[in-house]
């Protein structure tokens, strides 16, 4: 039997190779974002023998993840697959300039805003019969390694990793999985900056390599089909020659 799947972020970048890659394999896939005509176009341009079903949503008001989870349960009844995708960043600043808006707009979508979906998807996954399911989790190079100018989304990350190994450790007595995918240059509109130039750890400019997106969907999707007895509880996918390892 093929999956029951949500994708938060699902109106582009990620979320939407990751919806392409499981609707692809056969999945039924909750696509869930703000912008309805995104996840459209999301669920139109896949060639896949899965089922997308788009719904709008605002991950971070706890009655629009309500909304969403009540729509799952009542069109099937169960999720088997959540993967935690939706996220936000902001300009490049130092943190001597940053202000608590800029904070509050990233830790909104990157922390609270995967909170709400993961508690939700964890509620229905320890109620459903059978019970269990997969959470997977958009983690980051950052989540291990900051960018200049980066702290609120630097920290946003690095905390995904912490709620990651918790929702692991509580959701054992109840057949619940959950991993993370760190990721690294993905080619999206959100990484375009990247080939003109991005500021390095030593002050320099310098344009950076990317990887296709499509490898993150097909990351995701590996780490879906994982069975019940496994699990992927970290994997990072990254552009080959990025800076990172080795520092450069």
């Amino acid at each position: 039997m093929k999956r029951i799947v949500l994708v938060t972020g699902a109106g582009s970048g990620v979320g939407r190779a990751a919806a392409h890659a499981l609707l692809g394999d056969g999945d039924t896939v909750y696509l869930a974002g703000r912008r309805l005509a995104a996840l459209e176009e999301t669920a139109a341009g896949q060639a896949g023998r899965g089922t997308a079903i788009p719904v709008q949503a605002d991950v971070t008001d706890p009655a629009s993840v309500d909304a969403l989870f009540a729509r799952i349960a009542a069109g099937h009844g169960r999720l088997d697959v959540l993967f935690n995708n939706a996220g936000g960043n902001t300009p490049p600043t130092n943190f001597g300039d940053l202000t608590w808006d800029q904070w509050r707009s990233v830790l909104s979508v990157n922390l609270d805003g995967m909170f709400l979906c993961a508690s939700a998807a964890f509620h229905m996954m320890r109620d459903q019969s059978p019970q269990g399911g997969r959470i997977i989790n958009n983690g980051s190079i950052s989540a291990h390694s900051p960018r200049p100018g980066s702290a609120p989304y630097t920290a946003s990350k690095h905390a995904v990793t912490g709620l990651t190994k918790s929702i692991a450790l509580d959701g054992r007595r109840f057949g619940i999985a959950c991993g993370q995918l760190d990721i690294g240059n993905a080619a999206t509109p959100m990484t375009t900056r990247m080939t003109e130039g991005v500021p390095q750890a030593d002050g320099r400019m310098a344009p950076e390599p990317r990887m296709d997106v499509a490898d993150v969907g097909r990351s995701v999707l590996f780490m879906a089909g994982m069975p019940a007895d496994a699990n992927v509880q970290f994997m990072t996918v990254m552009a080959t020659h990025m800076p990172f390892i080795g520092r450069g």
